[in-house]
């Protein structure tokens, strides 16, 4: 038996795997593109190490063809280790319609110092047993490599992580069960859907049947995911759980979730994109940029907006199953925003049970300036009249709460709270002032069925101590941040319409998720 590290252990591992990224930046790595490239090889390493072991959990023990498996890697060097490992990586990516084939279609050999890749494999990588650790790259030591990344605002990575101890408690709340349907639409690395499989396999793993088990591998645990190379790291993730078979068809489909209506679900997590608009910037033969907003043409959706925060609302509404279950992180203008803002939340509320709001506290995404919350709702059966929402529990933890990215991170324990008063058999006996109800009927009354619900008062504006200065310090750079994400939006639409106005060129635009 394995004995798990501690977390000294752990982070003495991915310090040294995360040291190398200051090496690879001198060949023109960069912060994101090191996670992908360590992680490639990674993977090889650590599937090599499983087809010494019997099969996992019941999945194919062997993972990667002999002739293509990391063995193949150690005994040639230079030029000829350069040619050899890209060779793989073509290989491997030629069927991209499996799971396999999807990890590695497209992938790139970014590591063009030959020396450097070889002590890379044999030094760096090559001498730990890494399914041993008991902090693999499905575990703790994945996680902190993207966490390191997510440190990097310029790297982009941030937009990739959603906090483990808020996924935790999602999943603990929904409990997924082995005959579920799980479906992430915006599943980046894969958090939510690991998450829900170690739930089922630590509350139920004695109990699966075979039919069961086979569920879960093939089909039963799925994800969405816009970008190939966060897709890879997500069907990484998942084959290394055991989740889904290498020369089967993958897991994650790499495509625009809103396009389309979804699978099928009976549980939906996600943390879909906090970016509002849907859209793209192009640039034409002549220099000229473009600033498209895209709306979908979705007739099964409540309202046509090209808002894509509103939509994925509408479209997990729509692809859950008729008593499925959905948890779903919403950025405020979710809860407040008028016009098809409003018009949604009436359709939710009388369509859906929403009967759980989570406030969430500000600082604990990598995203400056993130104001988001976590809404529960159920999917019911269509009704010619009347409301499926009796009663709507907010759980405000964010007044009074300060969190911080490294001296104040938000752990499991601090949402133990929430989770207990979601649990509670009889939510009226709940002492806890931060959980309240509000009928339907308050619901709809209140202006523009505002679900921006606060009610506990502001510590700080009764003449108590003040906050510590750098936790003042970080709240005003978050509120800075966002206004400056909305202001940057609407400087950009504007530098078109003038541009398009006046005929002139049109200004170089970021592309916009």
């Amino acid at each position: 038996m394995t004995v798990p590290k501690t977390p000294a252990e752990a982070k003495q591992l991915v310090d040294k795997l995360w040291s190398y990224c200051h090496v690879l930046r001198h060949d023109g790595v960069s912060t994101i593109d090191y996670v992908d490239q360590l992680t490639l090889l990674l993977f090889l390493k650590m599937a090599d190490e499983r087809s010494d072991r019997t099969a996992f959990r019941g999945a194919q023990a062997e993972i990667i063809p002999p002739h293509l498996s990391w063995k193949t890697l150690l005994d040639v060097s230079g030029e000829a280790l350069k040619a050899d490992y890209e060779n793989i990586l073509d290989k491997l990516g030629a069927k991209p319609t499996t799971a396999l084939g999807l990890i590695y279609n497209g992938a790139e050999n970014k590591i063009r110092n030959a020396g450097t890749l070889r002590t890379l494999i044999v030094e760096l990588i090559g001498k730990t047993n890494w399914s041993s650790t008991g902090i693999d790259i499905k575990g703790d030591a994945y996680e902190a490599l993207l966490e390191k990344g997510a440190e990097d605002v310029k790297s982009g990575a941030g937009q990739y992580f959603t906090p483990r101890p808020l996924i935790d408690a999602m999943v603990r709340c929904v409990k997924p069960r082995a005959d579920d349907i799980i479906v992430d639409p915006a599943c980046g690395t894969g958090g939510f859907l690991l998450a829900a499989h170690d739930y089922i396999q630590h509350h139920h793993g004695e109990d699966l049947s075979t039919e069961d088990a086979a569920h879960l591998r093939a089909g039963g645990i799925s994800g969405v995911e816009l970008v190939q190379g966060t897709a890879r790291l997500a069907q990484m993730n998942l084959l290394l759980h055991g989740i889904g078979e290498p020369g089967g068809v993958a897991q994650i489909e790499v495509k625009d979730a809103l396009a389309e209506p979804g699978k099928k679900a009976t549980v939906v997590l996600a943390n879909p994109p906090f970016g509002r608009k849907s859209g793209f910037s192009s640039v034409d033969e002549f220099g000229k940029v473009t600033r498209e907003d895209i709306g979908y043409d979705r007739s099964d959706f409540w309202v046509s907006t090209s808002n894509k925060q509103l939509n994925f609302v509408q479209h997990i509404a729509k692809q859950l199953k008729i008593g499925g279950r959905a948890a779903v992180v919403v950025p405020d203008n979710v809860l407040f925003e008028g016009g098809q803002g409003e018009a949604l939340r009436r359709k939710l509320l009388t369509e859906c049970d929403v009967h759980t709001l989570l406030r969430l506290p500000t600082g604990i995404f990598y995203a400056g300036g993130v104001k988001a919350n976590v809404l529960f709702f159920d999917a019911k059966r269509p009704r010619v009249e009347g409301h499926w929402t009796s009663r709507l529990w907010v759980y405000d933890f964010r007044t009074g709460q300060h969190f911080t990215l490294r001296q104040n991170k938000l752990q499991r324990q601090h949402l133990d709270g929430f989770v207990a008063a979601y649990e509670a058999p009889d939510r009226d006996a709940v002492d806890d002032e931060r959980f309240r109800s509000f009928s339907y009927d308050e619901l709809m009354a209140r202006d523009k069925v505002n679900l921006d619900i606060t009610w506990l008062p502001d510590p700080n504006d009764d003449g108590g101590e003040l906050q510590p200065p750098e936790v003042i310090a970080q709240e005003i750079v978050d509120d800075l941040q966002a206004a400056l994400s909305e202001f940057t939006a609407v400087a950009e639409a504007l530098a078109i319409t003038a541009a398009e106005r006046d005929g002139r060129p049109q200004p170089g635009l970021r592309p916009v998720d």
